[in-house]
């Protein structure tokens, strides 16, 4: 099966794990492969003999690399029918395809039509790059929606942040960006910034393989009960 799944994507390998000290050149080139791999079916299943031979390594150097990027959180590992290996990307990708939520057709109080189509381009790093610029890309009315909500912060915090609450921080305004560019834009209005931050908590806690679809539809959810 390996001898069939090579992929003509580019790699994506985004700033977080660019520069992250401790990982190694390899590492960092064996992720972006995993990004081009993930792009098809949303995850990637190549072998550890597979990517050893494409490197030219062995198989157990394979393993501890795909080890240690779990460990440091850029990738999830499911084990399924107890052989068939399963790699996701979990941290802020330079991957969009990985966060485009599936059709979601059990929220409370409607059925969300057709939210794959919605032409969403932006990865989480090039959204954030946006809005922290207050690029003319972005829609003054989400931008707007943001600066309420107390998510704008100037460049000088953003480089004193540290990485996990900056990524915290990318994670909620892409979920807005989703809801946004969805059929519940509308009740964008009534949102609290503490009760993201709290369904942020929750549903990082609940170790979901798809949190943003997962927080996304709390959000929802939530506003919709409430209203």
């Amino acid at each position: 099966m390996d001898e069939n799944i090579k992929s003509n994507y580019y790699a994506i390998i985004p700033a977080t794990v660019r520069y992250d000290k401790d990982l190694t050149d390899k590492a960092k080139l064996l992720y972006g492969e995993i990004t081009c791999l993930c792009n098809k079916e949303g995850y990637c299943f190549a072998t550890n003999n597979y990517f050893a031979n494409l490197y030219n390594c062995t198989p157990r150097a394979i393993q501890f690399t795909i080890s240690k990027l779990q460990e440091k959180g850029y990738i999830k590992i499911i084990i399924e029918n107890n052989y068939q290996r399963k790699i996701y990307l979990t941290d802020a990708l330079g991957y969009e395809k990985i966060f485009t939520p599936p059709h979601e057709n059990n929220f409370t109080g409607g059925y969300e039509k057709n939210f794959t189509n919605n032409n969403i381009k932006y990865n989480i790093d090039d959204l954030f790059i946006l809005i922290i610029n207050n690029s003319n890309k972005i829609s003054k009315e989400f931008y707007s929606n943001l600066k309420k909500l107390e998510f704008i912060y100037p460049k000088k915090i953003i480089d004193t942040m540290e990485q996990s609450n900056l990524l915290k921080l990318k994670e909620i305004i892409y979920t807005l960006f989703l809801i946004y560019n969805s059929s519940f834009k509308n009740i964008m209005y009534r949102f609290e910034r503490e009760n993201l931050v709290k369904l942020y908590s929750i549903c990082k806690d609940h170790n979901t393989d798809d949190f943003f679809s997962y927080y996304k539809k709390s959000i929802i959810n939530k506003y919709i009960d409430t209203s």
